[in-house]
């Protein structure tokens, strides 16, 4: 669990966690950490302003407590940049990656500037250990500037989607840098994004070695059918190997 290896003497392996939502945290063998579209507080609920996204899993660890080397915003939308955790999870040197979408929140959260950087789709960059190459992404009108990353560590190589609908035209960029070792993609199907049909549609596309959905299962509100996901993974992609992930958990990369 993380909060063990928040509390334990530091330990660097190259490792993946879940933090809900669309949330990772990756820690390298260098003990450098990635953290992806990290969600900790409960600012949708005051947002949107009803019970539908009041958060329904408890968050993995405290923000001030969690290491964060390097954090990426895909877009906008506060369940991917959490404007009340967001200043508690920027330490001293940490990089914040994210698209200019995201520019009205970082002045919101009086972030220093130095340590923010704007990205979009085809940058690359090297960070913390970290192979870092933004990816197109396509979650709709209300975030067109949003992005999708892969990210290559200790020889492995992850793509994290972020919100995106089912584009097979994105296949040659997400297989730009080789075969992938993990897929993280929504299945919650609302706002745009991939059902969890087109999850595995995707999946299909690209034969990752393992699929992780995400993007489910914190808001009632926010759909995600983890049980037609599982159904039909098993009875039409039975070669394809996939993993739920609790909020914390922690999978050896």
């Amino acid at each position: 669990m993380l909060r063990d290896v928040l509390s334990s003497a530091p330990n660097p392996k190259s490792r993946l966690f879940f933090l809900g939502q669309a949330g990772f945290a990756i820690q390298n063998s260098r003990g450098k950490w990635l953290l992806i579209d990290p969600y900790f507080s409960d600012c949708v609920r005051t947002l949107e302003g009803h019970e539908g996204y009041k958060r329904l899993a408890a968050p993995p660890a405290d923000p001030s407590a969690m290491p964060a080397d390097v954090i990426i915003a895909t877009h906008h939308h506060q369940d991917h940049y959490d404007k009340d955790a967001m200043p508690a999870l920027m330490k001293k040197e940490t990089l914040l990656f994210a698209p200019r979408d995201c520019e009205e929140l970082v002045a919101e959260n009086g972030l220093d500037a130095g340590c923010v950087r704007y990205i979009a789709p085809g940058r690359r960059v090297e960070c913390a250990g970290f192979s870092l190459h933004f990816v197109s992404c396509d979650h709709g009108k209300g975030a067109p500037l949003a992005v999708g990353v892969l990210v290559e560590t200790e020889g492995r190589r992850l793509l994290f989607t972020g919100d995106t609908c089912l584009r097979r035209d994105f296949r040659e960029e997400y297989l730009s840098d080789g075969p992938l070792d993990l897929l993280a993609a929504p299945i919650n199907g609302a706002y745009g994004n991939l059902d969890y049909r087109d999850c595995a549609a995707l999946a299909d596309l690209l034969k990752p070695r393992l699929l992780i959905p995400c993007h489910f299962g914190m808001f009632a509100s926010h759909g995600g059918r983890a049980d037609l996901f599982y159904e039909l993974m098993t009875k039409e992609y039975p070669e394809q190997a996939f993993l739920f992930m609790y909020p914390g958990e922690e999978y050896a990369l």
